[in-house]
C-alpha cells in the first residue's frame, strides 16, 4: 500500500464571517464533531478565515485545544517592505498558520494572478515553513479548447518550478466551471485530473513526493457528494467553499468516513 495520506478537509471561508462570527462558528463546529464522536486524527480539518479573523481563531484553537489547522487565504510573494495591503508569510507563520491557499481561481480571475506570480508565492510560503495549497483548474472555455487536465497540469508544472523534493505541499484541483454552479465534476472526472496532477508532482519532485502529497478536489463539494470523491484513489480530500460556512454540512463532510462507509 505504501504511504497512507491523511485526508484533508479544508474550509475556505472566502470573504465571510467577521472575527466574532468566526468564534461562534469554530466553537459550534467543534461541539458538533465532538457530539458525533468524530475521531480526531482520522481526517485533518483546516479552516481558512479572512485575515482579520486569524488571530482570534488562533487564540480560540489554542485555548480550547481544538484540533483544527489554521490557514491564510493568500500571501504576498514578498517577505516585507512597501507593499500596502499585502500580508507576509512571516506574519502567517507567527500566527501558527500551517497552510496558505495560493492561486485560488478567484485570485487568478479577479486579481489577474499569473502562473509566475503563483510560483513566487509558493516559494514565499515554503520559505516561512507554510504548506502551500496550490490551486489549479480550468474554466469551461479551457475545457472545450484544450480538453480535461491540460490547463491545470500546465499551471502546476509552473508552480512547482524550483520546489525541493522534500517540500510539504498540497495540490487542489478546482474545475472553475463547477465552482458555485451546484454542478460538481463527477468522481471519475476528478480522479482523472487528480491522477494527472499527481504525475506532475512525480515528474517535478519525485515518486516519494507524489506518494505523500495530498491532492484535493474543490468545486461544489457537499455532504451528499463527498463520499464519491473520497472513494477515488487519487483524491485525498476537499477544498470546500460555501458548504464550509454551514456547521452541520461542513461537519458531515468532515465525517464522510462514517456516514457513507467509505
Amino acid at each position: 500500500m505504501g504511504v497512507t495520506r491523511t485526508p484533508l478537509i479544508a474550509g475556505n471561508w472566502k470573504m465571510n464571517l467577521d472575527h466574532l462570527q468566526a468564534v461562534a462558528f469554530v466553537q459550534k463546529l467543534h461541539w458538533t464533531l465532538k457530539e458525533a464522536k468524530h475521531e480526531n486524527g482520522s481526517v485533518e480539518v483546516a479552516v481558512f478565515p479572512p485575515y482579520t479573523d486569524l488571530r482570534t481563531v488562533q487564540t480560540l484553537l489554542d485555548a480550547d485545544k481544538i484540533d483544527f489547522a489554521l490557514g491564510g487565504q493568500d500571501l504576498s510573494a514578498h517577505d516585507s517592505g512597501a507593499y500596502t495591503g499585502e500580508i507576509s508569510g512571516q506574519f502567517l507563520a507567527k500566527l501558527d498558520a500551517r497552510y496558505v491557499i495560493i492561486g485560488h481561481s478567484e485570485r487568478r480571475q479577479f486579481h489577474h494572478e499569473t502562473d509566475e506570480v503563483i510560483a513566487a508565492k509558493t516559494q514565499a510560503a515554503l520559505r516561512h515553513g507554510l504548506v502551500p495549497v496550490i490551486c489549479v483548474g480550468e474554466t469551461s472555455e479551457d475545457l472545450e479548447k484544450f480538453g480535461a487536465s491540460a490547463v491545470p497540469v500546465g499551471q502546476l508544472d509552473v508552480a512547482l518550478e524550483g520546489v525541493s523534493a522534500d517540500a510539504d505541499i498540497v495540490v487542489a484541483y478546482e474545475p472553475v466551471w463547477a465552482i458555485g454552479s451546484g454542478q460538481a465534476a463527477t468522481p471519475d472526472q476528478a480522479q482523472e485530473v487528480c491522477a494527472k496532477l499527481r504525475a506532475v508532482v512525480a515528474d517535478k519532485l519525485g515518486a516519494d513526493a507524489a506518494a505523500r502529497t495530498r491532492v484535493l478536489y474543490g468545486g461544489s463539494v457537499k455532504s451528499g457528494n463527498i463520499a464519491g470523491f473520497m472513494r477515488e484513489p487519487d483524491v485525498d480530500g476537499a477544498l470546500v467553499g460555501g458548504a464550509s460556512l454551514v456547521v452541520d454540512e461542513f461537519a458531515a463532510i468532515i465525517r464522510f468516513q462514517k456516514h457513507v462507509g467509505v
